[in-house]
Order: structure tokens, then sequence, then C-alpha cells
């Protein structure tokens, strides 16, 4: 795992993303009474589109692609995050029932790898809904390790900025433009 300068790191970095996720509408805005979650959910917003469009964007011929043998495949970087990052992640950060599903692997297909990662970033809006600053410094156990709620939230969305930062690079190195280089409207 990752140390906590890592996800300092991480943290560190996912902020300008953050900023500009909430746009300069939230300079007009009220005060936020949970601006981390708040925050969190706009990170969810950002990474759930841009992690969904990749994998919908990598040809179904690709999907067992991986730069090195050392390194996760496509289908491997989705499976990942459909088996034990999403519903874990997202259900631990905000203090919610992680569902019980069937377990998906490499053998599936595209189109049921990204219906599964779709279904788990549905269950992330449903678990970030209701959820506030207020529990931020409780304890919560995860893959293994101890931490708060508020460490939980930054491992969450430096999993999800990692693993966007892979997928834009096997896009690219199959000369596919990822989804945050496409010019927009």
């Amino acid at each position: 795992m990752k140390s906590r300068a890592s996800l300092l790191t991480i943290a560190l970095t996912a902020l300008p993303l953050a900023l500009a996720a909430q746009g300069t509408a939230a300079a007009a805005a009220p005060a936020s009474k949970s601006p981390v979650a708040d925050g969190l959910r706009g990170m969810h917003q950002r990474f759930s589109g841009i992690l969904i469009a990749a994998a919908e964007a990598m040809p179904a011929d690709k999907y067992n692609y991986r730069p090195t043998p050392a390194q996760m495949s496509f289908a491997q970087i989705q499976v990942h995050l459909a088996n034990e990052g999403n519903d874990v992640l997202c259900g631990k950060t905000a203090g919610v029932e992680v569902p019980a599903r069937a377990k998906v692997d490499t053998t599936a297909t595209k189109e049921q790898l990204v219906a599964r990662l779709k279904e788990t970033f549905v269950f992330c809006e449903q678990a970030f809904a209701k959820m506030d600053d207020s529990k931020l410094a409780e304890p919560v156990s995860m893959f293994g390790m101890n931490m708060t709620r508020a460490v939980a939230l930054l491992i969450t969305v430096g999993d999800w900025a990692d693993h966007y930062s892979q997928e834009a690079n096997y896009l690219r190195l199959n000369n596919i433009l990822p989804p945050t280089a496409k010019q927009r409207m």
C-alpha cells in the first residue's frame, strides 16, 4: 500500500482537479457545511465520467492490452475497479454496507465490464449522497489497514486518479485519444 506521504502527494495532485470541478460558480454560492463531502461528490462525478468513457473508448479486442508483462491489462483494471475498488472504497468511506456482488474476471466481455463499472459508480453516488463532514474523523478498516474516513476519502480519489492515468496511457499507446484530451465543445 502507499505510504501516508504518497497519499498526501495524491491529494495535492487531485486538488487542482477538485477546484476545476467546482468551477467559478462556487464563488457565488453560499459556503457549504460539508465542503469535503461536496468535493468528494464532485470528484466522483468527474472520475466516474472519465473512467467509464475510457472503458468505452478502448476497443474490445484491446482489453487484454498491457504495455509490459508486469502491468495490469486494461481488462484487469476494470476488474479491479469492479470487484474490490469502487464498492469497498465508496462503502467504507461513506459508512454504508458494501454490496455483495458476484465477482467478474477478465473473461467477461467489454460490455459486461463496462456495465459493472457503471453499476459500481451508481453505488458510489448513492453512498456519497447523504455523506457530510461530521464523521470524517471516525475510524474505518479497509484493505487490512485502520484509518479515518478522511483518509479513506483521499485513498478513493487517489485510486480513481491512478487508474484513469493508467487507462489514458493505455489508450494513447493504442492511438486512441483519452476522454480528458478531447476538445470540449
